[in-house]
């Protein structure tokens, strides 16, 4: 692992923090959900937090329920959401996750978080049902365990599927070995992220030229 993130291990391994992701699911449900797991603080990670096919989801929508429901909320899509508004997280308009994580700003999100699970059980939302389909996954999880907090992902069952399951299941999903004869285990897992990323990152929509342009 890099020295940047060697630095980030300070914490302990006695906090966890949960991952969902609110899919489809009607709220009642996705309260039952939080409940079920004794969520106290729901931390929104969607750079943009608004759901069109899901309005429920939207961002003063879901603070006024949750609130209702005892549960706090917190909006940390700016420190920690998929999409930067920082040029140098993109290459070729792509992001760039190792970039992105680099930034003082997902490491201010990161400290945040840090902060908060000494006081609530911490939930990570973003939309995404399959937590390896999402960045609160492939990209926040992955700096939050280097800090020594565990992760646990609510799946849409409400069955929890601890971190180093989920990326297992990556393996799998990718084809790479648990076990390398010539790379460590973390080498084959850093090589899972990475390509993940690829896959899922956020790449901003060129606009085709019209004649004359």
């Amino acid at each position: 692992r890099s020295n940047r993130q060697a630095g980030f291990i300070g914490a302990t391994m006695s906090y966890t923090i949960f991952t969902i992701g609110h899919s489809t699911h009607p709220i009642d449900r996705f309260i039952t959900l939080l409940k079920q797991h004794g969520i106290t603080a729901l931390c929104d990670v969607r750079s943009k937090p608004y759901s069109r096919m899901n309005p429920q989801f939207n961002r003063e929508t879901l603070k006024q329920t949750l609130i209702a429901n005892n549960i706090e909320y917190v909006f940390l899509g700016k420190e920690l959401g998929a999409r930067s508004d920082d040029p140098s997280c993109y290459v070729c308009g792509k992001v760039q996750y190792d970039l992105l994580a680099q930034t003082g700003l997902f490491q201010n999100g990161l400290d945040r978080i840090r902060k908060g699970i000494q006081q609530y059980r911490l939930a990570l939302m973003c939309a995404e049902k399959d937590p390896l389909e999402c960045h609160r996954t492939i990209l926040i999880a992955r700096y939050l365990e280097v800090l020594g907090i565990a992760v646990a992902h609510i799946r849409e069952d409400g069955s929890i599927e601890n971190h180093s399951h989920a990326i297992s299941r990556l393996l799998q999903q990718l084809k790479l070995p648990e076990h390398d004869m010539f790379r460590s285990r973390d080498e084959v897992i850093d090589d899972a992220y990475r390509l993940q990323g690829e896959r899922i990152a956020y790449e901003e929509i060129q606009e085709p030229l019209t004649v004359g342009e």
